[in-house]
C-alpha cells in the first residue's frame, strides 16, 4: 500500500471536523431544547407553540448546521479511509462532549466518567497509529 501524505492530512483534518462538529451540534441542540422546555399535556396549542419555538431557535439551527458539517466530513472521510479506522478515531469526540457539557451546559462530569473517557482516548491514539486504509481502492 502506497503512503500518501496528502491523503493522511485530509483524513486527519476531516476526522478533526467530525470530532468537533458532532458534539458541538448535539450540545447546541440540547441547549436549544432545554431553553424551549417540554410539552406537559400534549395539547395541540402547546405542541404548536413548541414547534414554533424550535423553528425560530438560533441554537437549534446552529446545531443542525454543525451536524450537517459533521455528516459531510463523515461521508468524505469514508471515501478514502477504512470504516474500521474512522469510527474508532472519531471516538475522541467523547472527550469533546464531556468538555462542552461541562463548560456550555454546566453539567457535572464525575471523575469516574473522566477516567472512562481517558481510556477511550487512549484507544483512539492506538488506532490513530495504524494506517487509515488497509483495503485497495475499488
Amino acid at each position: 500500500m502506497k503512503d500518501s501524505p496528502g491523503l493522511h492530512l485530509k483524513t486527519y483534518v476531516l476526522i478533526l471536523f467530525m470530532v468537533f462538529f458532532a458534539p458541538l451540534g448535539n450540545v447546541l441542540l440540547s441547549k436549544g431544547m432545554k431553553g424551549i422546555g417540554s410539552a406537559k399535556y400534549w395539547a395541540p396549542g402547546e405542541l404548536f407553540h413548541i414547534f414554533v419555538s424550535v423553528i425560530t431557535s438560533g441554537y437549534i439551527w446552529l446545531g443542525i448546521a454543525c451536524l450537517l458539517t459533521f455528516f459531510v466530513a463523515y461521508m468524505l472521510v469514508l471515501t478514502w479511509a477504512d470504516y474500521s479506522y474512522v469510527q474508532p478515531a472519531s471516538a475522541f469526540s467523547y472527550a469533546v462532549v464531556a468538555t462542552l457539557g461541562y463548560f456550555l451546559l454546566g453539567e457535572t462530569v464525575p471523575p469516574l466518567r473522566w477516567a472512562g473517557i481517558f481510556v477511550i482516548c487512549a484507544g483512539v491514539f492506538i488506532v490513530g497509529n495504524t494506517h487509515p486504509r488497509t483495503t485497495e481502492k475499488a
